[in-house]
């Protein structure tokens, strides 16, 4: 049987909305059966999409959805190429009915789109089950909402029974390849190996360009060319889940066993164990080749029976969250940034925790407890940014924070500039696991 090549066309939300044109030009050159997948979402996605819905029961999916699927709607319906993606969010409805629009817009037939359903868990039945599982750590006044994360079987029943394009929500990121795969090979729900194969392809695919150089170069260790169009990449999976991974033709970037070995060990915690809703696979024992130019080929990963319980995001009220900005510069620039971090401490710290960062002294390695910045000694730097941050869950405190940011343009040290404040609502995040039967998935053709 031949091979199904699927390529990716984004990696998070946010990722770039050119990225798709060239691999379905691929795609479309190389013939075949073929798919592409956008990749959209995080737990931190999610969220920011529940609170759009909230405040938007019309909003809730993924925000840049017709910029990403303008440029590649056509040749993807003219050529057969399925589109998978959980740009649905947390509103899949909503995204399918953009995609119809967009479709009607480009003078396109009416295309067969599919919504998967059964990871929402935030109405009534859904709330029950997660206050179970969570017990005394369910907050009923906060609640949100709950996502679980479903698998590749309603994707890829869809893709059998004529859809072309096929929205998700919450869906493992691998599962966007697997569902494919498995409506394209037939395979048993209990051939493992096979499905952990295709599995590990979906997450080489997963983060897009971060297989194909982004995210890895390093000038002068790790060199990659072309990285302003980096090619986005394609897996050519094989009827027993090996996978050869490349990228579009004409493109930047680099797939060698390097950039494969770091994405294939993205996120791992466990390679023996790598759990999914679909299958527990193991690359303790995979081969990584290089075939040449840009292409790699992945084999040997093995598969066990998937877990009897899906793992849910439960998300909460969690106030808000405010940042501010100011820059310093010149002769004890360094010291008139830190005067200005004492007079926030001293006029915010006794409402609520503040997160400084003097960003060219310490803010990546820094903690929140401001420990590594307050032991650090002051230097000769002459130019450089204080950053302070807080989260309360009163909307009033961190306004008050942001006046006072701001307040220091004439109210702190000499010389600053440049004030910048922002502020957020913030979710937070608890997690369980459900047992599948309480949280079956489904799909129907919108």
């Amino acid at each position: 049987m031949e091979t199904l090549a699927v390529g990716c066309g984004a990696g998070f939300s946010g990722d770039r909305v050119d990225a798709g044109a060239p691999v379905v030009r691929t795609l479309i050159a190389r013939g075949g059966p073929a798919a592409l997948i956008f990749e959209n979402l995080a737990e931190r996605t999610l969220a920011t999409q529940q609170l759009a819905k909230r405040a938007n029961p019309q909003a809730g999916y993924e925000p840049l959805l017709e910029l990403e699927l303008r440029p590649v709607l056509a040749d993807c319906l003219k050529h057969g190429i399925t589109i998978v993606g959980n740009f649905g969010a947390a509103n899949p409805d909503g995204a399918a009915q953009l995609i119809q629009r967009l479709a009607k817009e480009l003078g396109l037939p009416t295309p067969r789109i599919a919504v998967v359903r059964g990871d929402d868990l935030s109405d009534t039945k859904g709330r029950a089950i997660v206050k179970q599982h969570l017990g005394a750590g369910f907050d009923e006044a906060r609640f949100v909402c709950a996502n679980a994360y479903q698998g590749a079987f309603e994707i890829a029943e869809a893709i059998k029974a004529g859809a072309q394009i096929v929205v998700t929500g919450r869906v493992a990121d691998p599962s966007l390849t697997l569902g494919p795969a498995m409506a394209h090979f037939g395979w048993a729900h209990d051939n493992w190996d096979a499905m952990a194969g295709a599995t590990m392809a979906g997450h080489l695919l997963e983060c897009g360009a971060q297989v194909s150089g982004g995210y890895f170069a390093d000038p002068g260790k790790k060199d990659v060319s072309g990285l302003e169009d980096v090619g986005f990449p394609i897996a050519e999976i094989s009827a027993d889940g090996s996978c050869v991974v490349t990228k579009a033709s004409n493109t930047g970037g680099l797939v060698d066993e390097r950039t494969v070995k770091e994405q294939l060990l993205y996120e791992l915690h466990d390679p023996a164990t790598y759990i999914t809703p679909d299958v527990v696979a193991d690359i303790t024992g995979a081969t990584v080749t290089q075939l040449g130019p840009d292409r790699v080929r992945l084999s040997g990963v093995r598969g066990h029976a998937r877990t009897a319980t899906l793992k849910a995001n439960v998300f909460f009220d969690g106030g808000w969250f405010g940042e501010g900005e100011i820059s310093y510069a010149g002769p004890n620039a360094e010291a008139r940034a830190r005067l200005a971090m004492d007079i926030m401490q001293k006029r915010m710290g006794p409402l609520l925790p503040l997160r400084f960062d003097l960003i060219g002294v310490s803010s990546v390695l820094g903690d929140d407890g401001n420990r590594m910045l307050g032991a650090a000694p002051v230097g000769q730097l002459t130019d450089l940014r204080l950053r302070v941050a807080g989260q309360h869950l009163e909307l009033a405190v961190i306004d008050r924070l942001l006046r006072e940011v701001t307040a220091l343009w004439t109210g702190g040290p000499a010389g600053g500039g440049g004030v910048r404040v922002a502020r957020r609502q913030r979710l937070s995040t608890q997690s369980c696991l459900i047992a599948r039967a309480q949280v079956p998935a489904s799909f129907s053709f919108a």
